[in-house]
């Protein structure tokens, strides 16, 4: 006797279609799970005995094999206990719908309730391209599942629903298409509330109508952390698109708000600088995804920058130049998203007072070099938007006058992100900050004066031909907040002073 039933599988963000197959023969009763199962798949052995002991259904009398096809593939997870309970019950005749078109994923727990699972999302969506109509799963995971299209969304608590569902078709119906509310006021800190710091406030909105890397550096108390706290307050809202890759990977890490499960603000991950680098970019045995994937298409802030470890510094370098990073296991490779805004902030030194004109520095110059050079010429080469952040004054403080709120600046942001998603539809580019060097020169064309002043800045500088790229993103960003089409020499010139920090700092 034999019998197939539909699932999917789950290695990372990448989910693959799974024929679970089960068959039985005379002899001494055993089960057996083939087909590169891994411990968790294994010990599903255990809680369908207990399952079926539960509902007094003896389907183990004989020898049972089930398979997890293809076999080539490793199977990780709990999910598979669903689709191999509802084979053996297809196996053993309780069960005698047709299942075609249906997918089933879920873990059970040993008196038949099923367990949420992690990257429903990622799964659903694959079962909807392999031409899969219906899916069986828990239903904490229904209303995720819910926002893929052309599939029917069954959540069910415990295995009898599905049985009863499968034999009369009653007792389940299709979950609704789940449809986030968005809130009209968002409750973020507002840049109203922060004095003066014109200068940095206007480096942030470029940053944000950009995506690009933003490093504020000065003493401390002078503003760094209030600034980037505020950022979520202006970023651009948030495409569907976008929405549905970034719930995809909090799903894989188990971040999902059964109640809310789509993501529907832009992140913004505040890490501690005594993070490792597996906690931020991924890592583990099974590859897990790590701050920099769970803050794709948002914002990772790093505060003290120098405080966290150089070699995790370094990690960093690839995924902010390719958008992605690729973790290789011995299970197997997995590639998550992570196209960051990273807003670094630091001190100047140790005592946080180098350069402060009211305080004095109590470091030695070695002190300073040695803690300014923590962060590598390779990482601040990456980040587009150095700014210098200094001391508020008295003047400013007791200025009562009211400052620019947020929604003031969001909408410039919100225009000038319109402005590059026509620019460049049909494209894997997002922002100013991917704009890649093949199609650099024609998004990018200069006016004679701009394109004078940029050459004379790159000889009197020594600027690389990285800072060469990444001005020109910036300038575009500058042109598109003023509504320009071509770059102008105040768009360059603005640019250009975004790039000072390391010339003043690190070049001594």
């Amino acid at each position: 006797m034999f019998s197939k039933v539909n699932s999917i599988g789950l290695f990372g963000l990448n989910a693959f279609s799974v024929t679970v197959e089960a068959s039985i023969s005379a002899g001494q009763p055993t089960f057996d799970v083939v087909g590169l199962p891994d411990a968790a798949v294994q010990e599903s052995k255990a809680r369908i005995r207990a399952v079926l002991g539960q509902l007094q259904l003896k389907l183990l009398n004989g020898r049972v094999t089930v398979n997890l096809a293809p076999a080539s593939v490793r199977k990780i997870g709990s999910m598979f206990d669903l689709p191999i309970i509802v084979a053996l019950m297809e196996l053993g005749g309780i069960i005698g719908a047709k299942l075609d078109d249906a997918a089933f994923i879920g873990e059970l727990s040993l008196d038949g309730r099923l367990a949420p699972i992690n990257g429903a999302l990622s799964m659903t969506i694959t079962a909807a391209k392999s031409g899969i109509k219906r899916i069986f799963l828990p239903a904490a995971n229904a209303r995720e599942a819910s926002v893929v299209e052309g599939i029917e969304i069954y959540g069910a608590e415990h295995i009898t629903q599905i049985i009863e569902f499968l034999q009369h078709g009653t007792g389940l119906s299709p979950e609704p298409r789940y449809e986030p509310e968005i809130s009209k006021s968002r409750h973020f800190e507002d840049f109203s509330d922060i004095m003066g710091q014109f200068a940095a406030k206007k480096a942030v909105e470029v940053a944000a109508a950009g995506s690009h890397n933003v490093l504020m550096l000065g003493p401390p108390g002078s503003g760094k952390s209030m600034l980037a706290k505020r950022i979520p307050s202006i970023m651009p809202k948030i495409t569907f698109d976008e929405s549905i890759e970034t719930t995809q990977i909090h799903s894989v890490a188990g971040m999902i708000d059964p109640r809310e499960p789509l993501v529907i603000e832009r992140p913004f991950r505040s890490v501690s600088h005594t993070a490792s680098a597996v906690g931020l970019i991924g890592g583990g045995s099974i590859p897990r995804p790590g701050e920099i994937s769970l803050a794709h298409n948002g914002v990772l802030f790093l505060d003290e920058l120098p405080e966290f470890d150089r070699k995790v510094l370094e990690t960093l370098r690839q995924p902010l130049e390719n958008g992605d990073i690729t973790i290789s296991r011995a299970s197997g490779s997995v590639n998550y998203p992570c196209e960051v805004m990273l807003v670094a902030a630091m001190n100047p030194c140790p005592c946080g007072n180098f350069g402060n004109p009211t305080k004095k520095c109590t470091c030695s110059p070695n002190q300073v070099s040695a803690y300014l050079h923590k962060i590598s010429r390779p990482v601040l080469d990456r980040i587009d938007i150095q700014i210098e952040v200094k001391p508020v004054n008295y003047g400013d403080l007791t200025n009562r006058k009211p400052q620019e709120s947020s929604a003031a600046i969001a909408e410039r942001v919100q225009r000038a992100r319109d402005i590059q998603a026509k620019r460049f539809k049909g494209t894997h580019i997002k922002s100013n900050s991917r704009i890649t060097s093949d199609i650099i020169a024609e998004v990018c064309k200069m006016s004679p004066e701009a394109e004078e002043m940029l050459g004379r800045a790159f000889e009197s500088l020594g600027l690389s031909a990285r800072a060469y790229d990444r001005i020109l993103k910036v300038a575009r960003t500058c042109a598109d907040l003023d509504g320009s089409e071509s770059l102008e020499k105040a768009h360059i010139s603005q640019a250009i002073s975004f790039r000072s920090l390391d010339r003043k700092y690190w070049d001594k």
